[in-house]
């Protein structure tokens, strides 16, 4: 169970936080050259940062926030995404970025959050590298989630262990350039409410689990090489 006095933190949380400032992305994941593939050469570099929020829910599972963009966005509007977004030139690093746009997004305090680690950035086919922040929310009850209704709809949470199950999971094949790769995509119901965690986001969560909890997906992830330019069966040496 979590904590009942919200004074005192988490046990569960403080052991994850320290193992998690321990990880290093392996070099051959955290390596622009590799991340090129099929990205043409001249085309200008974009970053942008996302953070993974978790938490220890009631019953002591680790949770993770995550939205529902705004369907009047020019952009992936009505999708579940993580807060975050486009590096801008005021930002110290991509930490600054994550925190940052996950204020201005959901009203997310920075000091709420204890970043632990930075994850291996991923590149999407738009030219734009993402990179995860993963921090820590000791004291949940301190959020008090206040969406920006131009870019979000609806603020959630769901468990993070979802992302290595195969309940409610579906599958689509694609390919772009020659390379195939599975779409995963993961329901959840909240209330009356339905989201479904697709594309990159689901990747980016798989990956964050997969680290987290210690062990890969029960299921065959196939991701799309020009994410971050590796084949699913190096992945799953990590």
């Amino acid at each position: 169970m979590a904590p009942e006095n919200r004074g005192e933190k988490s046990q569960k949380l403080i052991s994850l936080s320290r193992r998690l400032s321990l990880y290093q992305p392996p070099p051959h994941l955290n390596n622009p050259a590799r991340r090129q593939h099929g990205i043409p050469k001249s085309a200008k570099p974009k970053r942008a940062a996302v953070l993974i929020c978790i938490f220890e829910g009631t019953d002591g599972e680790l949770r993770v926030i995550l939205t529902k963009r705004s369907s009047q966005l020019s952009s992936h509007s009505g999708e579940v995404a993580l807060p975050g977004g486009k590096r801008e030139e005021g930002d110290a690093d991509d930490i600054a970025t994550a925190l940052r746009e996950a204020k201005e997004e959901i009203g997310l305090d920075p000091s709420l959050v204890d970043v632990v680690t930075v994850i291996e950035p991923y590149m999407t086919r738009f030219h734009v590298t993402v990179v995860p922040v993963i921090g820590v929310l000791f004291d949940k009850k301190a959020f008090n989630p206040t969406p920006d209704a131009n870019e979000v709809e609806s603020v959630f949470d769901v468990p993070l262990e979802m992302f290595l199950k195969n309940e409610n999971r579906r599958e689509v094949e694609d390919v772009w350039m020659g390379d195939k790769f599975l779409y995963h995509f993961f329901d959840y119901q909240s209330g009356e409410k339905g989201f479904t965690t697709w594309a990159i986001t689901a990747a980016i969560l798989i990956r964050a689990a997969t680290i987290v909890y210690q062990r890969p997906p029960a299921f065959l992830e196939r991701r799309p090489t020009f994410w971050n330019g590796i084949p699913d069966k190096d992945l799953s040496k990590l």
